[in-house]
């Protein structure tokens, strides 16, 4: 019995010694970290909203709050809508998954690709609940272009919206 006690003390004190130590590197979004203002349209309207992106815990996450404001047209009424994500990393330190969370109660978990100038994020499969994409591509003079779109089908994207951000610090 105490064998069995020691070892699984031993087995956990490795796990925790080998999980603390993981080395993360977010070297992908390293162009993105800081604050960014910026427009743009899609079904909400038009509309305009700031959001920063930094390193967090010691630079284990990264964090992304995000505020956008769109204006009352066609008798609906001012949407204002903000969200936080924490992206994370895999067992080997890679920034592999993201969580967000906003304001109307939307719960979404996301796989990260990295592609040149492009960070895409999609969403898990989930019965009954469309896909979601959301892409960063990298432009000109520290602009940054953001694309949130949805898919019933997982192949067919139609964007929600899309707009331009300049970084500002």
């Amino acid at each position: 019995m105490k064998i069995k006690v020691i070892l699984s003390i031993l087995a956990f004190a490795l796990y925790t010694n080998c999980h603390a130590q993981q080395k993360t590197n977010f070297d992908q979004w390293n162009s993105l970290i800081g604050e960014w203002q910026g427009s743009g349209n899609g079904q909400p309207g038009q509309g305009g909203g700031s959001f920063s992106l930094a390193l967090n815990l010691n630079q284990k996450i990264l964090l992304r709050k995000s505020h956008s404001e769109y204006a009352s047209a066609d008798n609906k009424p001012k949407v204002i809508h903000d969200d936080l994500m924490i992206v994370y990393c895999d067992m080997t330190g890679n920034p592999s998954k993201a969580i967000y969370f906003d304001n109307e109660g939307h719960t979404i978990n996301y796989s990260i690709v990295y592609a040149d100038k492009s960070i895409v994020l999609t969403s898990e499969k989930s019965a009954n609940t469309p896909l979601f994409r959301l892409t960063y591509t990298l432009l000109e003079d520290e602009m940054l272009n953001t694309k949130f779109e949805m898919s019933n089908d997982g192949e067919k994207f139609i964007t929600y919206i899309e707009g331009k951000s300049k970084k500002i610090k």
